[in-house]
């Protein structure tokens, strides 16, 4: 019998995911020259943001989609927590160089550093959430597609390590709305969520 908990490499990319998304929860007046430079900068005026999320996670070894929902939480210029509380609470937060889990009463604390591919998630977060394209573009390739109505980024990892777990991340949305952001796992496996913002 297989445990339905997906890997910690799963579920911390639904963790980046819900980063993303949360970059839009305040919206930005419409932006000219619209480009990836001019998204991200919109992106990056929100300096703290809580959102619910429903997350369906697409996993070769389960018949169906394991669907959890709760809620998001950020604060620049790092602290990024993701509160699961269905089909189990679990709390996930990235803070100060860390990553920690809690779940059944019990806390995991990894040191980022010694997981490389973890490194590279943070940053990914960091930069997007910083709206500082230069430190993305170290990691990913960025792909812009669309217009401002209805567009479409895909990151893309650059480093062999980071291939070995992502294979592409696909942000959706309207000028500087977040709806939708799509994880392809290496191995198949895929992760897509969807929020919407809450009161602070």
């Amino acid at each position: 019998m297989h445990d339905a908990r997906p890997p910690l490499s799963s579920r911390f990319s639904g963790l980046l995911a819900g980063a993303g998304l949360l970059l839009a929860l305040l919206g930005t007046p419409a932006m000219a020259a619209w480009d990836i430079t001019q998204l991200m900068q919109g992106l990056a005026q929100n300096k703290s943001g809580r959102a619910s999320f429903v997350e369906k996670k697409y996993i070769a070894l389960l018949d169906k989609p394991v669907e959890s929902s709760g809620e998001l939480l950020y604060t620049a210029p790092d602290r990024l927590e993701k509160r699961t509380f269905k089909p189990r609470p679990e709390s996930m937060l990235i803070e100060s160089g860390t990553l920690t889990v809690e779940r059944n009463k019990r806390r995991m604390t990894l040191r980022l550093q010694d997981y490389p591919e973890l490194v590279a998630f943070t940053e990914s977060i960091r930069g997007t959430l910083a709206g500082d394209v230069a430190a993305l573009r170290r990691i990913y390739n960025l792909d812009l597609e669309g217009n401002e109505e209805r567009w479409t980024l895909v990151l893309r990892p650059v480093e062999t390590r980071m291939l070995d777990v992502v294979q592409r991340i696909r942000i959706g949305g309207s000028r500087a709305e977040v709806k939708t952001i799509e994880i392809e796992q290496t191995d198949k496996d895929r992760s897509v969520m969807v929020i919407a913002p809450l009161a602070p």
